[in-house]
């Protein structure tokens, strides 16, 4: 499956298509590098976040990326008091039908190492294997963030399509699996994501509404950089802050107010 192909099976409202990011998008995608230098250059007021209890929290990169990817915000979630996990398991080149039991063994021993629910934070593709996992295992699971995830919407909306099925060697995938990742999950969400997305279609990022579940955009963001974006760290942060079994929806105050867009 591309990153696509784990979206919603359902076409867009009106029988439309969703269309891959325009070219001049994708070409933008440089700008990720000053987003990671300016998290570096606001760190100290990224660290005015709400702080976290200690729970463990798994951090997966997204399509083609490693742990060296995440590097960044495992250490911005480390120093803001959670126990983030690096998912060690090399570059991710998809292989959703291989990889899902794989992450499920590996989830249920953080579970067991540490006795407390965990986390699931993940980039682009990284987003909807946690998605997969929350559904799955929902008894020991606290919550889910996605950066860029496209689980929702057209599975042919992406730039990283052609790529992904040489890579990942899978066909298309279930329409059942596509319709529940798409659909509610057990345990509170947040979808943090960007319109000026350059490899997926910012629509395939939306989580439909729901009393444990929301969307939040963020300006000026890449898909490659939104990992290290301040104002997206910022908010994974507050959301992990939240007390086990309690959600309460983002506010868009703070030192990075202006970056988000209103919730609608």
């Amino acid at each position: 499956m591309t990153e696509a192909t784990m979206t919603a099976a359902a076409p867009p409202a009106g029988g439309g298509r969703m269309r891959a990011p325009s070219l001049l998008l994708t070409l933008s995608e440089g700008r990720g590098l000053a987003e990671f230098m300016a998290g570096v250059a606001m760190r100290p007021l990224m660290m005015t976040a709400p702080r976290g209890d200690g729970h463990p929290v798994m951090v997966l990169p997204g399509f083609m990326a490693s742990d060296r990817s995440t590097s960044f915000l495992r250490t911005y979630l480390t120093d803001m008091g959670h126990d983030a996990r690096a998912w060690g398991l090399g570059r991710n080149l998809g292989r959703f039908y291989r990889m899902r039991d794989i992450l499920s063994r590996q989830l249920l021993d953080l579970h067991a190492e540490t006795g407390r629910k965990v986390s699931l934070v993940g980039w682009s593709l990284g987003g909807v294997f946690s998605r997969y996992l929350a559904l799955t295992h929902p008894e020991i699971v606290r919550g889910v963030v996605t950066l860029g995830s496209p689980f929702s919407g057209d599975i042919n909306a992406t730039n990283a399509k052609r790529l992904y099925e040489y890579m990942s060697g899978e066909g298309e995938p279930d329409p059942n699996d596509l319709a529940r990742l798409a659909g509610d999950l057990p345990v509170r969400n947040s979808s943090i994501y960007t319109k000026l997305d350059g490899v997926v279609n910012w629509r395939t990022c939306i989580a439909r509404p729901a009393a444990n579940a929301e969307n939040i955009e963020v300006h000026l963001a890449s898909h490659l950089g939104i990992g290290g974006n301040p104002a997206a760290l910022w908010a994974v942060a507050d959301r992990l802050a939240l007390a086990e079994g309690q959600f309460t929806p983002f506010s868009r105050k703070g030192p990075f107010g202006f970056a988000y867009a209103p919730a609608t």
